[in-house]
């Protein structure tokens, strides 16, 4: 069983920028494509951004696509996601998650096999 912890959010004035570190608990991440996803009150669970396996192909949703970095360190167990010029629409709960044995990014949550608890990226205008 894989637990997994977010941690770094915050609070963040539009324009700046946030990291966001997801370390890996109970089993190695290099079994597992990995994605960070977000949610508001009332609104569905969205992808943000997913990573393979090896870390060489990654994906983004077009709203945060060339702002947001995803990055993973297998060595440390741990999936990073750095946010870069951000925009009050990125408020939201951010959650990683871990996708058993996939070998490309998964960007359909429902794929995933393990959830963090969530943490609270609020971004000022």
């Amino acid at each position: 069983q894989v637990q997994l912890v977010e941690s770094g959010g915050g609070l963040v004035q539009a324009g700046g920028s946030l990291g966001l570190s997801c370390a890996a608990s109970g089993g190695t991440l290099t079994n597992y494509a990995m994605g960070w996803f977000r949610q508001t009150p009332g609104k569905e669970r969205e992808f943000v951004a997913g990573i393979s396996l090896s870390g060489l192909s990654t994906d983004y949703a077009d709203s945060v696509k060339g702002r947001f970095i995803i990055s993973r360190d297998n060595a440390k167990n741990t999936v990073y996601l750095q946010m870069n010029s951000v925009k009050p629409e990125d408020t939201a709960v951010y959650y990683c998650a871990a996708a058993r044995a996939w070998g490309r990014v998964v960007t359909n949550l429902r794929h995933y096999d393990y959830w963090g608890q969530g943490t609270q990226v609020t971004v000022s205008s």
